[in-house]
C-alpha cells in the first residue's frame, strides 16, 4: 500500500470477542503506520504513502505482526513493532523480507525495528519445518507406541514444547535436526510438587502454542494420571473433547478454556467430523490409538495446515485412506 487506493473483504467484528480483538490488532497497526479504513459491510482500505511508526500491538498475533512488518517494509522512515509475535514463521518472513531488500532488526525478538526502503527486489529462500506437523508425528507416535524419526525438525524451536511434553511422559532424543521418538514413551503425567494436579496453559511464543492444545489432549487420554489443559488464547478450542469422550476418554469440560483430562484410557472406533485444523488432525491420532475402524469427515479443515497427511502416516505402517463418499 504506498500511493494506491487498496481495498479487499474482511469478515464483520462479530464473531468471539478474541476473534473481534484480533481483527482490531490488524487495523489499529495499519492504521498506525497512516492506512485510512473505514466499514460498509466490508473494511475499505486506504492509502497514499504509509509512513513509520511506533507500533504497540495490544495482542501479540502473529498475522497482525506480520501485516504490520509487511506493510513496514516499504513505509517512509522507521518503524517499531512493539509486543510482536516472535513465532518461527514470523521470523522466516523477516528473513525473507531482509533478503529480498527490507532491513528489519531484532528479527526472534518481540520488539521489531524496521527501516522502510524504496522498493524489494526477488531473492530465494528455504521455508522451515512447521513445528506443529512436527509434535503432530510425535504424537501420533506416542499413543500408538510407535517409533519415528522426523528429520529437519527444527530443534531449535522445540524446548519449550518438549518440557511440555516431557510432562506428559513422551520425550525424544536428538540428532542434529533431527528428532528421534522411541516406542517406549513412559506416558505417565509428571504431577507438580506435593502430588498436585499439573496445569498446561497457553501463552504467547516461545511458550506452549494453542496450536498444540488438541495434540497435548489426545496424548494425555493415554498418558497414566490426571492433567488440566487451559488454553485462554482461542475461545471454543476444548469443545472438541466431546467427540474424545464419545469414543471412550475420561475428560471434564471444566469451561470453554480448560478441560481436565484423567488416563489412561482405551479410546474405541467413532464416526467424526473434524472442526477444525487442529482438533482434526487430534482425532487422526485418537482413531489411530482407537480399537476398530474410525471415519472422519470435513478432512478439507486437516487439508488446511497438514499436506499428504494420510501417505505420510501410511508410510509409517499407520493403515489409513482417503475415501470419496
Amino acid at each position: 500500500m504506498t500511493a494506491r487506493t487498496g481495498e479487499f473483504r474482511l469478515p464483520p467484528p462479530g464473531g468471539d470477542v478474541i476473534g473481534r480483538r484480533r481483527l482490531d490488532t490488524h487495523i489499529l497497526a495499519l492504521q498506525a503506520l497512516g492506512a485510512e479504513v473505514t466499514y460498509e459491510r466490508m473494511f475499505h482500505f486506504r492509502s497514499h504513502g504509509l509512513k513509520g511508526a511506533e507500533i504497540l500491538m495490544d495482542e501479540a498475533s502473529v498475522t497482525a505482526t506480520e501485516n504490520a512488518i509487511m506493510a513496514a517494509a516499504t513505509a517512509g522512515g522507521d518503524t517499531v513493532i512493539h509486543n510482536a509475535a516472535s513465532e518461527p514463521h514470523v521470523q522466516e518472513l523477516c528473513q525473507l523480507l531482509n533478503i529480498m531488500g527490507a532491513r528489519i532488526a531484532e528479527i526472534g525478538s518481540n520488539t521489531l525495528h524496521i527501516h522502510g526502503v524504496p522498493r524489494l527486489h526477488g531473492g530465494e529462500f528455504t521455508i522451515g519445518p512447521d513445528y506443529l506437523e512436527v509434535l503432530s508425528f510425535v504424537g501420533a507416535a506416542a499413543v500408538t507406541h510407535g517409533e519415528v524419526r522426523i528429520r529437519n525438525a527444527g530443534v531449535r524451536y522445540l524446548a519449550m514444547i518438549a518440557e511440555v511434553f516431557r510432562r506428559l511422559g513422551v520425550q525424544w532424543q536428538v540428532e542434529g535436526d533431527d528428532v528421534l521418538v522411541g516406542s517406549e514413551q513412559s506416558l505417565k503425567i509428571v504431577p507438580d510438587l506435593d502430588g498436585a494436579i499439573p496445569e498446561i496453559k497457553t501463552n504467547v511464543w516461545p511458550a506452549y502454542p494453542t496450536d498444540l492444545i488438541s495434540i497435548g489432549v489426545t496424548i494425555a487420554t493415554q498418558a497414566g494420571g490426571s492433567v488440566l489443559f487451559h488454553d485462554w488464547m482461542y475461545s471454543g478450542r476444548m469443545y472438541f473433547t466431546d467427540k474424545l469422550v464419545g469414543m471412550g476418554a475420561r475428560i471434564i469440560l471444566c469451561d470453554p478454556y480448560r478441560c481436565l483430562v484423567q488416563g489412561p484410557t482405551q479410546l474405541f472406533s467413532e464416526k467424526l467430523e473434524s472442526p477444525d485444523i487442529r482438533a482434526g488432525m487430534a482425532l487422526v491420532l485418537a482413531a489411530l490409538a482407537a480399537k476398530g475402524q474410525s471415519k472422519i469427515r470435513n478432512i478439507s479443515q486437516i487439508d488446511r495446515g497438514y499436506e499428504d497427511v494420510e501417505g505420510k502416516l501410511r508410510s509409517l505402517g499407520a493403515h489409513i485412506e482417503r475415501v470419496r463418499e
